[in-house]
């Protein structure tokens, strides 16, 4: 539950537009002499308390069926029918319920035989287990141009955090990577986990990155990189509990990070400015690297080979000391990667390259567009409706 001071999240109330019925309960008679009262609000009288009920009409889906009749003309006999447009042959489902169904199948993690059945059950609407494919990929074409402008902003982007995960295409092991900014995420499904990989997803890599200590960022420069503390903490705690040629460093790594996430978050709440924060971080620092150093040249041969390791991108541990904008942690790019790992759990990747382009795409249209607010399904409904008629689809990036 909730701890001392957490601020409390409340029900939400729906702006009057979104309501269908509103239903009024007046008191009659005062509840102290029990005179009428008047059906009309007073000057002083309060705005009215409100409760909210959110229900499915009966039928979840509109059906429009279109009829081409044919006509005898009586005066030479000749049989003439009329054409239903092909734009319209073209689909047997309208872009909202295909933007439904892609959204429970790209990001409720639901599978195809549960999207099928959600169809069925939910809306009313029968479908094959290959239409809801087919919708995957028509939504997939949709979404190609806006993915591509949240690549083109994470790539330019002064920060940005990148992090990997495990996913399979047709059971072979390929991997997930993901770049997050302020406001946009872009996915990349690739056969390769290293330097290869992160760069199909940054291009020209530019800025600086924050990620865990991976091979693949090894040729960037130190200043401008961010080393993941929350996984230096993990470390410090396993070489804590390991053996006693361990125990010292990481009890020095323990009480490092006990101490840097303390002033992070007196800075963070804004009740240290950036000098101090530099100059509250220098003594840690300092402490920390002495640790590391006896480590490099103790005995013990774990403790040795970890410390000479951190020791060399020892600079990349404190950028986030001088840079605006940047955290001491990669929490945020593994925030944005945790619901494709559930969805890779329970689907076990996908099945063949439109299958990995349709996960990119709708993961990161969707992700963007929770970051920024924006109501999801309206903007499917809008980039599938552009796709259907050959113009331009909405702009995933807010101006």
């Amino acid at each position: 539950g909730g701890q001392p001071g957490h601020e409390g999240h409340y029900r939400q109330r729906l702006p009057i537009e979104r309501v269908a019925n509103v239903v009024h309960y007046k008191p009659p008679h005062c509840a102290h002499c029990h005179a009428p009262l008047p059906d009309e609000a007073g000057p002083h009288d309060p705005p009215p308390s409100w409760h909210q009920i959110a229900e499915l009409p009966p039928q979840v889906a509109e059906v429009t069926e279109y009829q081409a009749h044919a006509r005898t003309c009586p005066h030479c006999g000749t049989l003439t029918r009329a054409e239903i447009p092909d734009a319209i042959r073209a689909h047997s489902t309208g872009p909202r319920l295909a933007a439904a169904l892609s959204y429970m199948s790209g990001r409720c993690h639901c599978s195809k035989r549960c999207v099928q059945e959600l169809a069925q059950t939910v809306f009313d609407v029968p479908l094959g287990l290959g239409t809801v494919t087919q919708l995957e990929q028509h939504m997939s074409a949709a979404l190609q141009a806006p993915r591509q402008e949240a690549v083109q902003a994470v790539r330019g982007a002064p920060v940005k955090n990148v992090d990997e995960t495990g996913w399979y295409n047709h059971s072979k092991l390929c991997w997930l990577w993901v770049a997050a900014t302020v406001g946009v995420v872009v996915f990349q499904i690739h056969a390769k986990r290293g330097k290869a990989g992160l760069k199909a997803l940054l291009g020209q890599i530019a800025g600086i990155i924050g990620s865990d200590r991976w091979g693949a960022y090894a040729d960037l420069p130190l200043s401008r990189r961010q080393i993941c503390w929350a996984h230096l903490k993990r470390d410090f705690e396993r070489l804590y509990a390991l053996s006693a040629g361990t125990k010292p460093i990481g009890r020095a790594g323990r009480r490092a990070v006990r101490k840097l996430f303390a002033i992070w978050k007196d800075f963070k709440d804004q009740r240290i400015d950036r000098a101090e924060l530099q100059a509250r971080l220098q003594p840690v620092r300092s402490r920390l690297q002495r640790a590391l150093r006896r480590g490099a040249t103790g005995t013990d041969k774990t403790a040795k080979r970890f410390c000479r390791r951190i020791l060399k991108v020892y600079e990349a541990l404190w950028t986030f000391a001088t840079v605006e904008g940047v955290e001491p942690t990669n929490n945020y790019a593994e925030r944005m990667v945790r619901p494709a790992v559930l969805w890779r759990k329970g689907s076990f990747g996908n099945h063949s390259a439109a299958g990995c382009r349709f996960s990119e795409r709708i993961l990161t249209v969707v992700q963007t567009l929770h970051l920024q607010e924006r109501p999801v399904l309206e903007y499917l409904c809008r980039a599938l409706i552009a796709q259907r008629a050959g113009t331009a689809p909405p702009a995933l990036l807010a101006a």
